[in-house]
């Protein structure tokens, strides 16, 4: 505050010259009304007041109280449940995973789950190798997907019996598949007579008068496929002699009378993935063209072939810088820098790069730079060979 700029003595001056004033009261009622100032409450009204005071704070302070109380228990009480909460799901998802596992078991040693083929196999591998068929023999059956455009590879191992030929266990384990289980067309056993000549080396097929196969072009187009590429899967033979209740020739409507096939051993196609209407089991099959060269192949992998019921089985993620041929070994370089990922898609496209090396006479696969060492069941740091068959399914 700015201090006072007049001297006592300008102050004294100046009221000498303020009027005067007069006051005309009685100096006893001045007194009174200055004693009756002075004069203090009763003692009655302060305890009123005191209570007043408790009473306006208590109304003020309560509800207030309340409502924090009963905020306080609802984030207790929301707490509480959302622990149970997190409590119930932790056991619900401790549940499915034991179920899960158990199911899995249960597949595992009953082989089929629900009406889909169980693939006998290492980890997630689909097709057989050789560590794979043991003591057993391994024979592979050419099967019409469930709209007779193509055919599917199927491949059982069952027990050797050193008393009969290898067209014997053949014919007879026809029995054991199960063809709609498995999504293809119900099409074994054939009916047909299977003999072999081993001195011409030779097989026999005699059909009754009766037979169906020549019912249509796609019907004896596809038995005839089937026949040679039967025959060419499981042993050496190089022809069949067709015969219709023993005589030579079988009549088809389109092609007329055949009375054999050479069977020439064919490669260079390339592997896709099938996956049957309503099926989630995955098959690879070879296309139907076939290719010039192992580069071209693996870059046709690439597409889909919509028209015969072929996806494509090398995943975009999977990263082929280039491929390299050294005798009987197929080298592929790939790209270290694409992530890749250990996954069953993954696994499935490394297969069919093994299958269609197989296609195009090579043994072995080597990987260089490869991002990641262990894919599935197959270490990437060593050759691996090339598998023995496509599908490998249980039979029993």
């Amino acid at each position: 505050m700015k201090k006072s700029e007049w001297s006592d003595k300008q102050l004294e001056e100046l009221l000498r010259q303020m009027p005067k004033i007069q006051d005309h009261r009685n100096p006893r009622d001045i007194y009174q009304n200055l004693s009756s100032k002075k004069r203090k409450m009763p003692t009655w009204i302060i305890p009123s007041f005191a209570t007043a005071a408790a009473l306006l704070l208590f109304f003020l302070l309560v509800p207030r109280l309340l409502d924090e109380t009963q905020t306080q228990y609802s984030l207790d009480s929301a707490k509480q449940e959302e622990s149970a909460s997190d409590e119930k799901i932790s056991l619900s998802e401790d549940k499915s995973s034991l179920m899960r596992e158990k199911e899995d078991t249960a597949r595992n040693e009953n082989g089929i789950a629900g009406n889909e083929p169980k693939i006998l196999m290492t980890g997630s591998k689909t097709a057989l190798y050789d560590d794979d068929v043991g003591n057993g023999t391994a024979i592979t059956y050419w099967i019409p997907d469930s709209q007779a455009q193509i055919l599917v590879p199927v491949t059982i191992v069952v027990t050797p019996d050193t008393t009969k030929n290898w067209l014997t266990v053949f014919t007879e384990s026809m029995e054991l598949l199960k063809e709609e289980e498995w999504g293809l067309t119900d099409y074994y056993p054939l009916n047909a007579k299977f003999e072999l000549d081993n001195k011409t080396n030779t097989v026999i097929v005699d059909v009754p008068v009766d037979h169906q196969y020549g019912e249509g072009s796609t019907s004896e187009t596809g038995f005839i496929n089937l026949l040679e590429k039967n025959i060419a899967s499981n042993s050496q033979v190089n022809k069949i002699l067709l015969t219709t209740n023993g005589n030579p020739g079988i009549e088809f409507g389109n092609f007329g009378l055949i009375e054999e096939i050479v069977v020439k051993p064919k490669g260079k196609h390339a592997y896709f993935f099938h996956t049957p209407e309503g099926m989630t089991t995955t098959y690879l099959v070879p296309s139907t063209s076939t290719y010039q060269d192992i580069d071209t192949a693996l870059d046709a992998m690439k597409t889909d072939q919509p028209k015969i019921g072929l996806t494509a089985s090398l995943v975009p993620s999977f990263p082929i810088k280039e491929v390299k041929v050294q005798n009987n070994k197929l080298i592929i370089n790939f790209d270290q820098d694409t992530p890749m990922e250990n996954t069953q898609d993954a696994v499935s496209s490394f297969e069919a790069i093994l299958l269609t090396a197989k296609e195009f006479g090579f043994e072995t696969i080597t990987i260089l730079n490869a991002p990641i060492k262990l894919l599935g069941p197959f270490d990437l740091s060593k050759d691996i060979k090339v598998p023995i068959a496509a599908n490998y399914l249980q039979n029993q």
